[in-house]
């Protein structure tokens, strides 16, 4: 099997940090020879990494996209509102496409992706990588054989932990839904992939609750000062103190995290970045403006139905999932990779315990990564999990909750749907 070729689009901590160390450990399957990203030091190291020579190494994806054609494909990890140009420019010049989530914070933007995917015939996998997960391919195998009747409710949790609420959604580039996302498409919209997906059928009905209800300057702590470093009177007892998130936490989510707060990962260097970097922020002093928990009700054409919580007062992190059928049920916890089967018929449990890599979404990263070689080796012929067209109706879904959300009413899909392509008419 041929060793295909990419270039990397956005050379930040999903790009280079989670999808490009699959190409050094399977030089075999695909190879980086060409990278694109504003920052010179991140390109640079990239490079390094890589072995990318200087000349296919580019400041903004408008230069490496002008030139002719480097590579089979294209990973685009930029930030959410910079998709849409490159994807639509890498796909008329004949690049497959793997595209970090979400596509677009703009809906008519995710139609035009998945309708250009199909008119140029291209691959275009777009990074729900929950799909890839033993865990989650685990319980949709469980539902297809039917080993709890026929579907009926599900009950789905998203544990976004306290800290990376902090770091991502208040702190980070994802806390203002005017320069990113709404919090439930940025990153919930995993969630309604998944949702669909073990549903197995078209999303009818949407409601939504939920607020931004304490990453707000009214509960800072008294005297507390826009950053933390400049004589924090609660340092002690406040889970957000920076030093303590990005300094003295040891495990490799903290690798992770000083990674993006700072090029130089040392203490000194973090420390640093903290001093006058958007991470060494107070939490309850920052700009940030999407929810810290909201809830979400589906309703699918074939009756399943769906109670989605996404909150950022956990301790811990990941899924927790309940599926109830006719026949039975089954308990899953994505933290602990364990799976309960109860039949209602026999009484019996089974416990299933997933034997697998918990980084990177429990193996998801490198699921994809494997999964889009495929594809593209087989030039597009071969089908994905996650393809423009199947992600499409996911991302309206999250944009349908945050609608409802907002003017506090149930959301009708099919009129929804309509409605933006109505909007898609008049622009062409």
């Amino acid at each position: 099997m041929r060793t295909i070729t990419a270039a990397l689009i956005g050379a930040g901590q999903r790009g280079r940090g989670a999808y490009a160390p699959y190409a050094l450990e399977n030089p075999d399957d695909i190879r980086f020879v060409a990278v694109a990203d504003a920052d010179p030091e991140r390109r640079g190291l990239f490079r390094q990494e890589h072995r990318i020579s200087n000349e296919n190494c580019y400041s903004s994806w408008e230069d490496l996209l002008a030139g002719p054609k480097l590579a089979d494909a294209v990973l685009i990890c930029t930030q959410d509102k910079m998709h849409y140009e490159p994807a639509i420019k890498a796909l008329e010049k004949g690049y497959h496409v793997l595209m970090e989530k979400p596509m677009s914070p703009d809906p008519v933007e995710c139609i035009i992706m998945g309708e250009y995917a199909e008119k140029y015939n291209r691959v275009f996998s777009i990074c729900h990588v929950l799909r890839y997960t033993d865990f989650f391919a685990t319980l949709k195998q469980l539902v297809t054989d039917g080993r709890i009747g026929r579907l009926v409710s599900i009950q789905h949790t998203e544990n976004v932990e306290h800290r990376h609420q902090a770091h991502s959604f208040v702190r980070g580039n994802w806390s203002n839904s005017e320069t990113s996302s709404p919090m439930i498409l940025q990153k919930s919209c995993h969630d309604m992939d998944i949702l669909q997906w073990l549903a197995d059928s078209e999303c009818t009905k949407v409601s939504s609750f939920g607020s931004l209800t304490h990453f707000r300057k009214e509960n800072a702590p008294e005297n507390a000062p826009l950053r933390c470093l400049d004589g924090c009177p609660v340092k002690e007892e406040c889970p957000y103190y920076a030093p303590k998130m990005y300094i003295e936490r040891d495990d490799w989510v903290g690798t992770v995290l000083r990674s993006v707060v700072s090029n130089d990962t040392s203490d000194e260097g973090v420390l640093r970045a903290l001093k006058d970097g958007p991470y060494g922020r107070c939490v309850y002093h920052c700009d940030n403006n999407v929810v810290d928990h909201q809830v979400v009700n589906l309703e699918f054409a074939n009756e399943v139905t769906v109670a989605f919580t996404m909150s950022a007062f956990t301790y811990e992190g990941g899924r927790s999932v309940k599926l109830m059928g006719t026949h039975g049920q089954i308990r899953a916890d994505m933290e602990k990779n364990e799976i309960e089967v109860t039949s209602f018929i026999t009484r019996e449990k089974e416990t299933i315990r997933i034997d697998t890599d918990l980084s990177g979404h429990g193996g998801g990263d490198n699921g994809i990564m494997r999964d889009f070689v495929r594809l593209v080796r087989s030039g597009g012929t071969e089908k994905g999990l996650t393809g423009a067209k199947t992600s499409v109706q996911s991302h309206l879904i999250a944009f349908a909750a945050d609608i409802s959300r907002l003017e506090q009413r149930v959301i009708l899909m099919a009129e929804y749907t309509n409605e933006l392509k109505r909007e898609l008419s008049s622009k062409k």
